[in-house]
Parts: C-alpha cells; structure tokens; sequence
C-alpha cells in the first residue's frame, strides 16, 4: 500500500518540480494562479503578494525534487529501500510541512485564509491545500508505513 502512495507523491512533487523549473526558465503559464493576491485598493484589482525571483523559483523545484528522492529512499522506488530513522523523521518533517501549508499563514493561504475571491484563492481553497494535505499523509504513511 505505502508503496503505491510512495509511487503517487514522487509524480506529483516530481510534476509540481517540472511546472517550477519551467517558470523559473521564464514560462508565465500559470504562473498568476500560483501566487497570493492582496486585495486591490482604490479599485485597482487584487495585486500578486510577492514577485518570486527566478533563482527562489529554482531552488523551489531543487527542493520538490530532493523530496521525492527522499520518499523513493524510503519506499525503495528506484534504489533499495531505507529504514533509517533520520530519514524517517526527515520525511515527517516535510509532512508536518504540508499539513502547515494546508492549514494556513490566516492571511493569503490554507483553508483558513481571510482574502478570498481571486483565482488564487479559490484554487488555493479547491486544490493546492487539499493536496497539501493529501501529500502530507501520504508522506507520513511512507515514512512510517
């Protein structure tokens, strides 16, 4: 079982890695929807948070990357398995990220967010956390599975 869920979170941190790398080589598809809006003032419209830097955005794909590694390390996808401890936590650790990210900063994103209605936040509400979520027990489930 845990080796199915290991095989499904490598392609999505893998997929989530590739959309990263290809808007940090200057790609803009998609690239509105991926990032918080403040609400617009003096009617100008929702603006984007923060404006990523190419070199954030890479070090992003770098680290999704390096995680899916981890869980093939775990699971024994690709290399044979390993039962370490430090991987093990390591692995949990990144859970508790996930489960972090789906809860919420209270502000921009999670389930608990206040600005609503941008294309953001309503994907962020549809999408990105219940995957962040799913992601994160499914990362527990190989870490400790």
């Amino acid at each position: 079982m845990s080796f199915v869920i290991a095989r499904w979170i490598v392609a999505a941190f893998a997929f989530i890695s590739m959309v990263h790398l290809y808007w940090a080589a200057g790609g803009k598809l998609g690239s509105t929807a991926a990032i918080p809006q403040l609400p617009g003032e003096f009617a100008r419209g929702p603006r984007p948070a923060f404006k990523p830097s190419t070199l954030g955005t890479l070090l992003v794909a770098v680290g999704l990357v390096l995680i899916a590694l981890l869980v093939c390390l775990r699971a024994g996808l690709y290399f044979e398995p390993v039962s370490n401890g430090a991987l093990q936590w390591g692995i949990s650790a990144v859970a508790l990220v996930m489960f972090a990210r789906a809860i919420g900063d209270s502000e921009l994103v999670g389930f608990f967010k206040k600005v609503s209605g941008s294309k953001f936040a309503r994907l962020d509400t549809l999408f990105y956390s219940p995957l962040c979520l799913a992601l994160g027990a499914g990362l527990l489930v190989v870490a400790w599975g």
